[in-house]
């Protein structure tokens, strides 16, 4: 499986080889992003928690290749932004596990304003 790295890399040469990157612009990549994320979403719409089950198991495919949607854009704002997407991962979930400790927030939907 390739790397962040590399997949980032493969990315910017598959949109620089066609001359897209004059219309990437941080509210533009933001914008994309938000419309493939609800893209996913779409996918679930309407469906029953019956209905979503057996559609996940027969439809896998598309819903990885929205998910891939997603991830791209993810990837080509970190570029351009430079901001490595791992790094950001890992401090953010040290963020929420100091958020979310264990003893409040198992089982619990709460968000951390509302953990006592």
């Amino acid at each position: 499986m390739d790397s962040v790295k590399e997949l980032t890399k493969k990315i910017i040469k598959f949109r620089d080889a066609r001359d897209w990157k004059q219309f990437h612009n941080p509210k533009d990549l933001a914008i994309s992003l938000s419309l493939e994320a609800a893209e996913v979403l779409e996918l679930f719409q309407w469906k029953s928690l019956k209905e979503i089950q057996k559609y996940v198991v027969n439809n896998k495919n598309h819903i990885g290749e929205e998910l891939a949607d997603v991830f791209y854009w993810i990837l080509l704002m970190s570029h351009d932004l430079k901001i490595d997407p791992v790094k950001a991962l890992e401090n953010k979930l040290k963020k929420n596990i100091k958020r979310y400790p264990i003893k409040k927030s198992k089982g619990s939907h709460k968000k951390y304003t509302q953990l006592k």
